[in-house]
């Protein structure tokens, strides 16, 4: 494509963006986004494959003989439900444009990626040839880690060589993520009368588990992505300020890096506590690529800051090396008034074309 078309495709990322944004796609109701987007790659031509509100395209300019590699590009179109203390309808896109500014749900997590992944795949597709075939993917339920998301297709896309994930990173590169592990615990005592005093209360010996977790620590520290870190994040006990409660039940946050098994971090907290575990995700391993894989060379020569990421994607539940760059900032993810810049997008488009235009395995 000439530098004409692909200012064109800039324009028109901003564009669709906003149309994204105005077309609500919380989680497991993503089907009018999804629609949207397979219009809109139609549009150029592309054959657009679909299950479930996930949807996926591949290049036709690549060689057909001899073994060639194959690169996805990912993204999700789903959003978080929008919080409280909006100042603008988080279901309409809002452009400051003193600011340069888009304001939205899911303007930032990851509209901005979807739309430059989308703009970067029409581009690179254009060209005379490229080393390696692309497939572009777009899919639905990546903030519940559902089970129609990108994980429903896998089997269907065919053999991945590396995957590049779309979220928001400032266009800097992620090479290893943290894991994941949910537990629910129980803790579990006697019920009596308040005034008489007897029972055996259910909420004291949670408390007691919890100061327990709260001062566990686990010193296996990792270069990129620091230590593995555990938080209490719900609690729930007692059915009324009479009864002493038999029953206590408290949620556990882990985020782990690539130096534990989450099994083993299971058994070490069980047996730390007296309350029952009961995992409720320990699937969600941490992810980690080669430093010297070729597509992370590639991002040091062109300047692009190399970190590990705290936060979770699909990029952990996707069996072949990935990295983790997008557009905006995972600070602005799930937050009130929401928002990406315009400029961020077009650097977000150009970035990925300098990664992927004379990239070779």
């Amino acid at each position: 494509m000439s530098m004409i078309e692909l200012q064109k495709l800039k324009k028109e990322a901003i564009l669709l963006l906003k149309k994204l944004i105005n077309t609500p796609s919380i989680s497991k109701k993503e089907n009018q986004v999804s629609i949207l987007i397979e219009k809109y790659l139609k549009k150029y031509g592309f054959i657009v494959n679909r299950k479930f509100n996930n949807i996926w395209v591949e290049n036709n300019n690549y060689p057909k003989v001899g073994k060639i590699k194959t690169i996805l590009l990912n993204s999700h179109h789903d959003t978080v439900k929008p919080g409280k203390n909006w100042n603008t309808n988080p279901f309409h896109a809002f452009f400051i444009k003193e600011e340069d500014k888009i304001v939205g749900l899911g303007s930032n997590d990851a509209g901005g990626s979807v739309v430059s992944l989308i703009s970067t795949f029409i581009y690179l597709s254009g060209l005379y040839e490229l080393p390696y075939k692309l497939v572009l993917s777009i899919t639905a339920e990546e903030e519940i880690s559902g089970s129609f998301g990108v994980r429903s297709i896998l089997s269907e896309l065919g053999p991945i060589d590396l995957g590049i994930v779309g979220e928001p990173t400032k266009m800097q590169l992620s090479i290893a993520e943290k894991g994941l592990i949910v537990l629910d615990c129980i803790a579990r005592g006697k019920t009596g009368h308040s005034a008489r005093n007897v029972g055996i209360n259910a909420i004291y010996i949670a408390t007691k588990d919890i100061e327990i977790l709260k001062n566990l620590s686990f010193d296996r520290k990792s270069e990129l992505l620091g230590y593995t870190t555990l938080n209490i994040t719900q609690i729930e006990g007692g059915i009324q300020h009479n009864v002493i409660p038999d029953y206590c039940s408290f949620v556990i946050d882990i985020r782990t890096n690539e130096l534990y098994h989450n099994d083993e971090l299971i058994q070490f907290i069980q047996s730390h506590i007296t309350s029952e575990v009961k995992s409720r995700s320990s699937h969600l391993n941490s992810s980690f690529i080669d430093p010297l894989h070729p597509i992370v060379k590639k991002a040091k020569s062109l300047g692009i800051k190399i970190y590990g990421s705290p936060t979770l994607s699909d990029q952990n539940i996707m069996p072949f090396s990935t990295i983790k760059i997008g557009v905006g900032d995972s600070m602005r993810s799930h937050t009130p008034n929401e928002y990406i810049y315009c400029s961020e997008i077009i650097k977000g488009i150009d970035t990925y074309i300098s990664l992927l235009k004379d990239f070779k395995f």
